[in-house]
């Protein structure tokens, strides 16, 4: 058993790994040395049998270790055909998407040459218009060279191959990132392609078609040079393709080798272990040989000694003797064992107080986690030691006590093995009187054996015991160290989490400073642009002058400028005179032209003409130029006039902006007058610039004034120089021109670089404070975030810490679980091996010789009792082992339940201490209030003697009233906002809070009895000393009274009185509010029963569903689960797929900031409007882009919010779940005990989950396996039955008998919803059973048969055991092989019952959770909505009430009226008796004759009926008044009511009002601190300021000083300048004089060349359409000869086709002929052989008429009988039509009987038997065999072949001859091939030299083989042409054989 449990631990530790610490070790070395001590004993053992069982059990060890063994080689073998199924799957997957990004990247490149082919078509377009553009602003003439701008070729960034060797996908993330990149690039394109199209479509009006052919060439070459660069391009592609694949096979090779590095260390492993199994084996095999060797020695020796038996029978006796005492010390054991079970239930009892410390250690890991204290969490550390100390300390005492029991149980065994050798020894039977003595001691013995077997039975279970107490040792110490580790990962985590944290926090704290230091360093430059803007203000005053300078700088230029206009008007003057000069030299150029032509004869003339000509033309093309020149210079003057008029506006408006700007500047200078150095600076660098720029003006006068020197001189030359002269100077005036426009451009440019300078510093501004706004609102959106993260990061904490506590409890379930299994399979295995045994034991009975037949049947009865005791143990066992489960669960349950009611008291406590200290509180300040009122009434005592002993009372009251005064405001105050919204926790809250109420009033009521008692006793004692003293106290008042004045007196009075009526009103609210409190709690009550009966009907409800969903859950198993997995799957890929989005979307940005850069930097070069464009396209992309991520971002967040939102609504459902049953357990014990059950189930359910998720995995395993063991169990059957079919049948008992014991116990009466189920399994089981009976039927068989054979095989083993030996081997084999298949069939079969049990019970149970989380839901939605009518129908009642009152107040005056009209009726009608009653008496007067006394007594009654009356009246004013004044008074006290509630609402808002005044208070010191503080920074600020402004003042005035000086000298110069503008402008007039006389000069140049202008005109105007004339004629003449030519093309191919057919048919011609002649030849022979052939046939006919040949009616015959029984009638009817019968005879014989038909025709036919042999015809490769088809589809192909048609006409051309084989294919299928056509045809040739080959015969066509002997039949001989044949068929291929027999009979 040791070597057996160490094997199993060793190959658990190896599957495992080592998990345990050193305590394991140490606690597995403990346990192994106790079970080596425990089993010592009995391997001690002499006796032969007990030493086979020993040896049997270490074989059964070996084998149970080898088929873990086997199980572990199998599962790993599992795991590496998984691993290469996944890997093959993922090799698959990265093919395809290396396949797809293949096509991907193709397509791309596709894309990319197309669109490099369309830029640079545009570029080319491009570099057309600009050549067009350029040739049309030079001149028709002139072509420039075209100037390609550089086409822009985007640069493809190539990877630098593979980057690692890691087994992830960068490689594909790289090919998305190019595959953006080039998205990117083309989009771009896209764009540029628009830009250039647009060009191209406003430049192609202006562009020209003339260098078109040399711009085709260039394109073709560029196509060229692209193609190229793709080639390469897709080279280096498919280069990188390669590597990446190189790469990943590479990996893959890696990871192949390492997966077989992995399998060969894990065989070598399951190699040693076998080796070790098998040295264990051999070694226990030699000890088992060697100890039956002295056994059967010592047998020998016994049989020798008869004289011994006398000693035997005294060691019998001491042997008896002995067994007593064994048996009394077998008591001890037990007494022992009893113990041991205590010790175990305290060990149980620990375990359980481990748990429930574990459980508060849990909760104080969650505390630490919130608090994250370090010291906390060493004294949780320094805790856990402690217990495992203690456990250890357990251990160690169990241990002890165990080696004891195993030396006492040692002890015994070794007595007993010496009383079994000594017994064993009087075994042999010697003598006849013996026997009878030996039988009685071997009862004596078997009863003294038997109780041995108890004994060890009991002893192994004490061991099974303690080996469980160990597993459970070893499992409590793993779950410590578990612990351990679990609690050092927690500290790690929280380490690391605080870290993280203050990381944060520091990296906060840096930002924080950063922004500070940007803050201040913005602040600076904001101090500095203010100092700017003071300094510009001053400027401003500076650029004033400078403009108004500027602007008679203009006035002189636009004065200039007219004159230039003059100028320009008079020059075009002149122009239009030359013009028309031109245009009469060209008249004049024309009329010599014509004379030219004229006097073409006069060559020598022509000659000089043409030397003029040229010369003039010369002239001409200068005259142009110069016009063209004039031309330009007055569109650049023009130019220049608009531009200034333009510029003249833009000054004006600049005037007013800067206008404008002065009024803003001021309004700014009050406020930044503080800032002004800067600003100096900025002046001091805009001074000298602008002193500069006077030097550069001055200058540029000054030589302008030079140049108009160097006009003037130049003007004056140019009088005395000719035209050409004049050219000249016109060219240099232009020029001139040209220099004052460039200046003037200068000068704009300075006063634009001055305003964009002004921009500049406003944009410096804007943008400094718009960069402040956005680090504000930076600034608030990282604390945002930061408050977000906090939240996320609490939330998260949250979910961490409940997470933990559900594995730590998951965990725990599992080791139970575990630990019950790990016993079952134990006891189970036990089992197994008993019940081998008995096999074993029975068929060493049979074998057993005749003489030991009794003792074997003893034997196996014993065995038999045993088993049944064994039986009983386990299923007592398994009982106790339910039970032990079901209070584990209870007390799990109520472990919960305690803790739940331990929180709730903590947290009742910690109130009632709260509010025993407030009370405390009160009490004490109450308490010195009423000592300081005491001794103010006693000081009043002494004054007022009357109203003593009433204000002690009202004090007394007062005090109780005050008492409770503070109890009802708390009340309120805890109440108040409780009125509103009365949901479920606070109507508990306010019930908890009504019973402490109660509880303190009554306190509080007993205190003040108490306290009203102990007053009451002072009264008493000290009314005596009271007195005394307000006698002594008399006197001192009258001298106080004396000198006190009456007012003071008064007023203490009057303040008294006030106090009592304060009093009295206060007692009255405070009954008014106990009044409505205890209305209100009455009103809850009944609230609070309602809504228990609603609960209650609802859990009724709930119980209903449940069964229903039971019900539904049969129906429906895994659907909610697939639901559940695929909705988190599905949410799960669309979260992936989004964040794969945003990953894109993330690299898109990238590259389009680095698009941004490039088009940036592009920008400088030129393109400048693209990139513009392409800038705000691409920041418009951004935006959408931001916006897709925003609404990316909010959406995952909602739906974590979503999952959020679930797991609180669950989590907050649990809570009100708990706080339900926590009220209806304090209502009703009842309902306590179904939420007991409830939470049993729920609890069970999760358990349940777990299991089933477990065994749903092992189900499909289990079935697997179970199809493997049924297989190989038939197999094993199978040779069984050849080896020994009596062994099989006892195994397949013992497995049936194993299979009956499998069906799993009744379930506890907690489970009896699981029933339906149930009835599912036992139907499945009923069928198993049914297979089983079978087997059994099957297995009786077997065991007749077996029976059968075994006695025959008895008489003939009795010779052969050596054989039996060796069969005994192999069967042992097999046996083990079928017990452990048995083994596995039955653990399987259990597990299938057990996991499909535990499907069924999860299913329901979810279901029901689920439900309930609905109902309770519902239950919550119902509640408040019934809250909510409840306050609405509180809301009428009230209303009602208040209507009733008014109704009872009127009654109630109304019942008054009544009864006081009803008394003064009564009274009235009391008068009226006593007026009869003293009438009555009147009268008897009367008659007595009394009448004075009568008068007198009338009056008397009158008198006193008066006053009765008065009284009456007076009593019912005085009883309706005090009716009125109940009345106001009731009125009085509801508006006091009211106006109390009023007061405390007031107070309450008081209290409010104080509390954010103070609040207030506290924030505006603390502002007006900092105020102060930036005070005080600020007057330094101002201090400094100040200094600066004062320097800056002084420097500002000193600039101003030298700007005056500098204006001064100006001035001087403006003069000066002046002066010379003045004489510049008198030799300007005398120049325009000079001009004049030129113009005029020159009018009449231009009238003389206008002339010779016109008659060139006409001249070349003449020549030119003459040329078009003669071009257009050309071009008609090219086009036709083009036509001409094509024709003509036409026609030659349509020759030289007529030539080569020709040549064709002279040839076929020539061949024809020679074929015709031949044929003419063979024509001749055929007629011949005609003739022959007809002579023949005649002498044929004649005599073969009436003749039938043997052969084919053999044939016939034979293929009747051949052919199928469906189509005889066929052949018959085709047999007939050759015979000659008529188809109506054939059918009347066919109708009839067929017997008579076929006796008629074997009569008709008969004797075909000894004919000759016919040769057959020969079979067609294309052919079937003969046997093989019928008779009728051979005629039918016979007959095909025969009718075949000849073939068609040949055609004439070449090219359509075919071979002979190509002509015959027909439709059918049963045509030759064309080898044996050609072969036919060649052999026709063969025999026949001059034979045709058109017209070939058909026995050439279809070869029948010539027969050997010459009596061949006609139809075996080929057909000549004389013989009629059939008309061909045309036979359908799917027509059938018989279809075309019919048809052939109808023709």
């Amino acid at each position: 058993m040791a070597s057996w449990l160490g094997g199993l631990g060793s190959g658990l530790g190896q599957s495992l790994g080592q998990v345990g610490d050193s305590l394991s070790s140490l606690t597995g070395q403990i346990s192994s040395f106790t079970k080596d001590i425990l089993l010592e004993g009995a391997e001690e053992v002499g006796d032969a049998a007990t030493e086979l069982h020993v040896s049997n059990s270490r074989l059964r060890e070996i084998e149970s270790i080898n088929a873990a063994q086997k199980f572990e080689n199998d599962r790993l073998k599992k795991v590496c055909s998984d691993l290469e199924e996944k890997h093959e799957a993922a090799e698959l997957q990265i093919k395809q998407l290396s396949i797809e990004y293949r096509n991907q990247l193709q397509q791309k490149e596709v894309e990319i040459s197309h669109l490099k082919a369309r830029q640079n078509a545009l570029q080319e377009q491009l570099q057309k218009v600009q050549t067009a553009a350029h040739t049309a602003q030079l001149g028709a003439g002139v072509l420039a060279p075209a100037t390609a701008s550089a086409s822009y070729v985007p640069g493809v960034r190539h990877s630098s191959g593979f980057e690692g060797d890691d087994m992830d996908f960068g490689d594909i993330i790289w090919s998305q990132q190019e595959i953006n990149r080039l998205s990117n690039e083309v989009s771009r394109l896209e764009s540029e392609v628009d830009h250039w199209k647009q060009i191209a479509v406003s430049s192609k009006m202006q562009g020209t078609n003339d260098a078109e052919q040399n711009e085709i060439c260039k394109l073709q070459n560029i196509v060229k040079e692209l193609k190229q660069n793709l080639s390469q391009e897709i080279d280096e592609h498919q280069h990188e393709l390669s590597v990446l694949q190189d790469a990943h096979r590479q990996k893959l090779l890696e990871i192949s080798r390492r997966h077989r590095e992995e399998l060969s260390e894990y065989e070598e492993r399951i190699e040693e272990l076998e080796n070790r199994l098998q040295q264990d084996g051999v070694s226990t095999d030699a000890m088992d040989d060697s100890k039956i060797t002295e056994q059967k020695k010592n047998a020998q020796s016994l049989q020798g000694g008869k004289a011994e038996e006398l000693q035997v029978e005294d060691e019998i006796r001491e042997l008896n003797h002995k067994l007593s005492s064994a048996k009394a010390e077998n008591k001890n054991l037990l007494k022992e064992q009893e113990l041991a079970k205590l010790e175990k239930i305290q060990l149980a009892q620990d375990y359980e107080k481990l748990k429930y410390e574990f459980s508060v250690l849990q909760r104080s890991v969650a505390e630490q986690d919130d608090l994250l204290n370090k010291p906390e969490k060493l004294q949780s550390k320094t805790s856990l030691p402690q217990d495992v100390v203690r456990l250890q300390q357990a251990l160690s005492e169990a241990e002890n006590e165990i080696a004891r029991l195993s030396s006492l149980n040692q002890g015994l065994e070794k007595e007993l093995t010496s009383a079994q050798h000594k017994h064993e020894n009087i075994l042999s039977p010697n003598t006849e009187d013996q026997n009878s003595e030996l039988n009685q001691l071997r009862q004596d013995l078997e009863r003294k054996e038997h109780e041995l077997d108890e004994s060890i039975a009991e002893r192994e279970t004490l061991i099974a015991e303690l080996e469980e107490l160990d597993k459970q040792n070893q499992e409590a110490t793993q779950h410590m160290i578990t612990l351990k580790e679990q609690l050092s990962k927690q500290h790690t985590e929280t380490d690391s989490i605080i870290k993280q944290l203050k990381f944060d926090v520091d990296s906060e704290r840096k930002k924080v400073s950063e922004l500070e230091i940007e803050k201040m360093k913005i602040i600076k430059e904001l101090d500095s642009q203010k100092e700017k803007l003071n300094q510009c203000s001053y400027a401003l005053n500076d650029l004033h002058i400078n403009k108004q300078q500027l602007q008679d700088n203009i006035k002189n230029l636009q004065e200039q400028l007219r004159k230039a206009q003059d100028c320009n008007s008079h020059s075009k003057k002149e122009i239009g005179e030359l013009q028309q000069r031109l245009k009469e030299r060209e008249e004049e150029l024309h009329v010599s032209l014509s004379k030219l032509t004229e006097k073409s004869n006069e060559e020598s003339n022509y000659a000089c003409q043409g030397l003029i000509l040229k010369e003039r033309e010369v002239e001409i093309a200068k005259l142009q130029n110069d016009i063209s020149e004039n031309k330009q210079v007055n569109e650049h003057l023009e130019k220049s006039l608009s531009d200034l008029r333009t510029e003249n506006g833009k000054l004006i408006a600049t005037i007013e902006e800067l206008k404008q700007e002065l009024s803003d500047t001021i309004s700014e200078k009050n406020k930044v007058y503080l800032e002004k150095d800067t600003v100096v600076e900025a002046l001091k660098m805009e001074k000298r610039q602008l002193e500069s720029e006077l030097n550069q003006t001055e200058k540029r006068l000054l030589e302008q004034a030079h140049k108009y020197k160097q006009t003037i001189e130049e003007l004056s030359n140019a009088r005395s120089m000719d035209t050409t002269a004049l050219q000249l100077e016109h060219e240099r005036l232009v020029k001139l021109h040209q220099e004052k426009d460039f200046k003037i451009a200068e000068l704009q440019s300075s006063i634009e670089q001055m305003e964009t300078d002004h921009q500049e510093t406003k944009e410096m501004l804007t943008t400094s404070l718009g960069g402040q706004k956005q680090l504000r609102d930076l600034l608030k959106e990282k604390e945002v975030f930061i408050e977000k993260y906090k939240n996320e990061a609490l939330q998260v904490k949250q979910e961490l810490e409940e997470y933990m506590k559900v594995s730590k409890k998951q965990d725990v379930f599992k080791q139970n679980l575990e630990e019950k299994d790990r016993s079952l399979a134990v006891m189970k295995e036990e089992n197994n091996h008993l019940k081998e045994e008995i096999e074993r034991l029975k068929d060493q009975q049979s074998r057993s010789t005749p003489v030991v037949e009794p003792k074997t049947l003893d034997i196996i009865i014993e065995l038999e009792s045993e088993v049944t005791q064994l039986k009983m143990i386990r299923n007592n066992l398994e009982e106790e082992i339910e039970v032990h489960k079901k209070t584990i669960e209870d007390q799990n349950q109520t472990t919960v339940k305690l803790q739940q009611a331990l929180q709730e008291q903590r947290k009742e406590i910690d109130e009632s201490r709260f509010q025993c200290e407030q009370m405390n509180v009160t009490h004490e300040r109450l308490f010195l209030e009423k000592d300081e009122e005491i001794k103010n009434l006693q000081k009043t005592i002494e004054q007022i003697k009357t109203q003593l002993h009433k204000e002690r009372q009202i004090i007394q009251t007062d005090s109780s009233d005050l008492f409770q005064e503070t109890k009802v405001q708390t009340l309120n105050g805890e109440n108040g906002n409780e009125k509103h919204d009365l949901s479920k926790a606070e109507i508990e809250r306010l019930v908890k809070g009504i019973k402490e109420r109660e509880m303190e009033i009554k306190l509080l009521n007993e205190k003040n009895v108490s306290l009203s008692q102990q007053i009451d006793q002072l009264s008493k004692d000290e009314v005596g000393k009271l007195t005394r003293i307000i006698q002594e106290k008399d006197l001192e008042i009258q001298a106080l009274n004396a000198r006190v004045s009456s007012a003071s007196y008064r007023q203490d009075v009057l303040g008294l009185q006030q106090q009592l009526q304060a009093y009295v009103r206060e007692r009255e609210q405070v009954l008014a509010v106990l009044s409505e409190k205890t209305r209100e709690n009455s009103q809850l009550k009944t609230e609070y029963r309602n809504i228990m009966d609603m609960v209650a009907a609802k859990e009724a409800a709930l119980v209903r569903l449940q069964e229903e969903n039971q019900k539904l859950s049969n129906r429906s198993e895994n659907s909610s689960q697939d639901m559940s997995r695929e909705t988190i799957q599905n949410l799960s890929r669309i979260i992936r797929e989004k964040d794969i989005e945003i990953d894109a979307l993330s690299q898109k940005c990238q590259t389009l900031l680095t698009v941004l850069q490039t088009s940036s930097t592009g920008a400088d070069n030129g393109s400048g409007g693209v990139n513009s464009n392409q800038f705000e396209e691409l920041l418009q992309e951004r935006d959408k882009l931001k916006q897709q991520v925003k609404k990316m971002e909010e959406w995952k967040q909602q739906v974590i919010t979503t999952v959020q939102n679930m797991q609180h609504e669950s989590a907050h459902l649990q809570e009100e779940l708990h706080k339900l049953q926590a009220q209806i357990s304090v209502e009703s014990d009842s309902t306590s005990k179904l939420q007991v059950d409830y939470n049993g189930l729920i609890q069970s359910y999760e358990q349940n989950e777990k299991k089933l998720k477990s065994f749903s995995q092992e189900l499909a395993q289990v079935q697997h396996s179970i199809g493997q063991l049924y297989n190989t169990k038939d197999l094993l059957l199978s040779k069984l039955d050849l080896v020994s079919p009596s062994l099989v049948a006892a195994s397949t008992i013992s497995q049936l008998s194993s299979v009956q014991h499998s069906p799993p116990e009744v379930l506890s009466d907690e489970c009896k919803l699981l029933q339906n189920e149930l009835e599912q399994l036992k139907k499945k089981l009923q069928e198993k059973e049914s297979t089983i009976r079978t087997l059994q039927e099957n297995n009786q068989r077997l065991s007749d048969s077996v029976a059968t054979a075994s006695e025959i095989e008895r008489k003939s083993q009795e010779g052969t055991e050596s054989e039996m030996r060796q069969i005994k081997e192999k069967h042992d084999v097999l046996q083990k092989s079928l017990r452990e298949k048995d083994i596995l069939i039955k653990s399987k079969s259990d597990q299938l019952l057990s996991v499909s049990e535990n499907l069924s019970n999860k299913e329901n149970e979810n279901e029901l959770l689920k439900q309930a989380v609905t109902n309770l839901k519902e239950r919550n939605l119902i509640l408040e909505m019934d809250i909510r009518k409840l306050k609405e129908e509180n809301e009428n009642i009230v209303a009602r009430c208040r209507e009733k009152e008014t109704e009872f107040r009127a009654l109630q005056e109304t019942n008054m009226q009544f009864s006081m009209m009803l008394k003064e009726k009564e009274f009235e009608s009391h008068s009226m008796k006593e007026k009869a009653l003293a009438f009555e008496k009147l009268l008897k007067e009367k008659e007595q004759g009394k009448t004075g006394e009568l008068n007198q007594l009338l009056n008397e009654v009158k008198s006193m009926q008066e006053k009765a009356v008065t009284f009456q009246q007076e009593r019912d004013q005085v009883m309706v008044a005090l009716k009125q004044k109940q009345m106001e008074s009731s009125a009085l006290q509801s508006e006091v009511q009211h106006l109390h509630e009023k007061e405390q609402r007031l107070n309450q808002e008081l209290e409010r009002l104080r509390n954010h005044l103070l609040e207030m208070e506290d924030s505006y010191t603390r502002e007006a601190l900092a105020a102060e503080d930036r005070e005080v920074k600020l007057r330094k600020k101002v201090l400094i300021l100040e200094e600066k402004l004062v320097s800056s003042s002084t420097a500002v005035e000193n600039a101003s000083h030298q700007a005056s000086l500098q204006v001064e000298s100006l001035q001087e110069q403006l003069n000066l300048v002046t002066k010379q503008r003045d004489e510049t402008v008198m030799q300007l007039t005398i120049s325009q004089d000079q001009v004049k006389q030129y113009a005029l000069s020159l009018a009449n140049l231009q009238m003389v060349l206008e002339q010779f202008q016109q008659e060139e005109k006409a001249l070349y105007s003449a020549e030119l359409e003459r040329h078009q004339k003669q071009s257009a004629e050309w071009k008609k003449k090219a086009e036709n000869l083009e036509e001409k030519v094509v024709s003509l093309q036409e026609s030659l191919e349509e020759a030289n086709t007529a030539l080569d057919a020709a040549s064709r048919l002279t040839e076929q011609l020539d061949i024809k002929e020679e074929q015709i002649e031949e044929l003419k030849k063979e024509g001749e022979i055929r007629k011949e052989m005609l003739e022959d052939v007809q002579n023949k046939l005649m002498n044929l006919m004649n005599s073969t008429e009436g003749k039938v040949d043997k052969l084919l009616m053999r044939n016939l015959f034979i293929g009747h009988f051949h052919t199928p029984k469906n189509k005889r009638l066929e052949v018959l009817r085709l047999m007939g039509s050759i015979l000659g019968i008529k188809k109506e005879e054939l059918d009347q014989l066919l109708s009839e009987e067929q017997r008579g038909v076929t006796r008629w025709v074997t009569g008709w036919l008969g004797g075909g038997a000894g004919s000759k042999s016919v040769p057959s015809t020969p079979l067609r490769p294309t052919q079937q065999n003969i046997f093989n088809s019928s008779f009728s589809e051979l005629f039918v192909k016979f007959l095909e072949t025969e009718s075949r048609p000849g073939l068609p006409p040949p055609k004439l051309s070449v090219h359509d001859m075919k071979p002979l084989g190509a002509a015959g294919t027909g439709k059918t299928s049963s045509t030759p091939s064309k080898s044996q056509m050609q072969d036919s045809a060649v052999s026709a040739v063969g025999r026949r030299p001059d034979a045709n080959p058109f017209l070939a015969p058909r026995s050439a066509a279809v070869p029948l083989i010539t027969p050997a002997s010459s009596s061949g039949h006609l139809l075996m001989k080929p057909i000549s042409d004389a013989l009629p044949t059939f008309t061909p068929l045309p036979v359908s291929p799917d027509a059938s054989a018989g279809a075309v027999l019919k048809d052939l009979l109808k023709q």
